[in-house]
C-alpha cells in the first residue's frame, strides 16, 4: 500500500471535524534550520524523532522544539533497550515519510501500530500545535486538542511525558 498523501491527511482531518492551516515555505530538515519561519507562526513547534531501540522496537518522539530530550533516560523510563536513530529505509517503511519530514501526522502510515507514539507534554500546552504534513515544505497547524482527537481516531494512547531542563522524562497520565 502506498503511504498517504497530504491530501488523505487533510481528507482524514475534514472526515474527524478537525480545524487546519497549512502554511507552504522552503524545505527544512532541522529545527534549527526553520527559526526563521516559525517565528513567523504562531503556536507550539514540534521536533519529533524516529527512534529504534536495541531490541528492534520502534518510536516517535514528539516534543515542542526547545524541549532538552535526555534520550537515555527516556529509554530507561520506557524500559526499552538503549536508542538510536531509525535508518531512512526504516523511516520510509513504517512512517511512510523521507528523513527530515518526520511528523507525528506520518502515524497515518502506520495503521499496524508498530510504532510507539511519545508525546512531550510541553507540545500539548501551545495553540496550535505545528507538524510538518507528511513533507517538510509546509506546516500544518491544528489544536491540541485536535491533535489527540486524530491520535485518538488512529487507536492510539500515547505515552505522554514532560521533562525537565536537564531533559529528565516523567510519565504524565494521559
Amino acid at each position: 500500500m502506498s503511504p498517504a498523501t497530504e491530501d488523505d491527511l487533510f481528507a482524514r482531518f475534514d472526515a474527524l471535524g478537525i480545524k487546519h492551516t497549512t502554511t507552504r515555505h522552503r524545505p527544512v530538515f532541522t529545527v534549527e534550520e526553520g527559526a526563521d519561519l516559525k517565528a513567523q507562526m504562531p503556536g507550539g513547534h514540534s521536533k519529533n524523532l524516529f527512534l529504534k531501540d536495541k531490541k528492534g522496537a520502534l518510536f516517535l518522539l514528539c516534543a515542542l522544539g526547545e524541549t532538552v530530550i535526555d534520550l537515555n533516560a527516556v529509554s530507561k523510563l520506557l524500559g526499552a533497550g538503549r536508542f538510536s536513530f531509525g535508518s531512512a529505509e526504516r523511516l520510509k517503511a513504517h512512517l511512510g515519510v523521507e528523513p527530515g519530514s518526520v511528523t507525528i501526522f506520518a502515524l497515518i502510515n502506520d495503521p499496524e501500530r508498530r510504532v510507539t507514539l511519545v508525546l512531550d507534554e510541553a507540545l500539548l500546552a501551545h495553540d496550535p500545535v505545528n507538524f510538518h504534513p507528511l513533507k517538510n515544505d509546509a506546516t500544518t497547524a491544528i489544536s491540541p486538542a485536535d491533535l489527540l482527537k486524530f491520535i485518538a481516531a488512529l487507536g492510539r494512547d500515547p505515552i505522554r511525558l514532560s521533562f525537565d531542563s536537564n531533559g529528565v522524562p516523567t510519565r504524565v497520565a494521559g
